[in-house]
């Protein structure tokens, strides 16, 4: 099998939008032969991810959440202040979610790359 490299400009787009773009890429479902159980998805390579756009009160609302798994261990990070740090991550975490909860999950997050 063949992978393919897709490059994507993240200007002004969305990021549900662009989220399922990729998502899609990462899993193969735009090959006719896809399947399911197999891994048969191309790399990404995804540009300008500071320049994506946050639509609706997504900026000052969304909160990310992490636990560590002791008591007290409940650590909130709000989007804004992850975007501002780290752009890619919150494209990297919307993309995880939109991924098969399974052990493809995370060969398949491999092939996301930032520029």
């Amino acid at each position: 099998m063949k992978r393919q490299t897709h490059t994507i400009n993240a200007t002004n787009k969305p990021l549900g939008r662009l989220a399922t773009e990729i998502a899609i890429l990462l899993r193969g479902k735009h090959k006719p032969d896809f399947q399911p159980s197999e891994d048969m998805g191309d790399f990404v390579t995804v540009k300008n991810v500071d320049k994506m756009k946050l639509t609706g009160k997504k900026l000052n609302q969304k909160v990310y959440y992490q636990h560590s798994g002791f008591p007290g261990g409940l650590r909130k990070i709000p989007l804004k202040t992850l975007f501002n740090l780290q752009p890619q991550e919150v494209l990297k975490r919307a993309v995880w979610g939109m991924l098969p909860k399974n052990k493809l999950r995370a060969k398949m997050i491999k092939r996301l790359q930032f520029k």
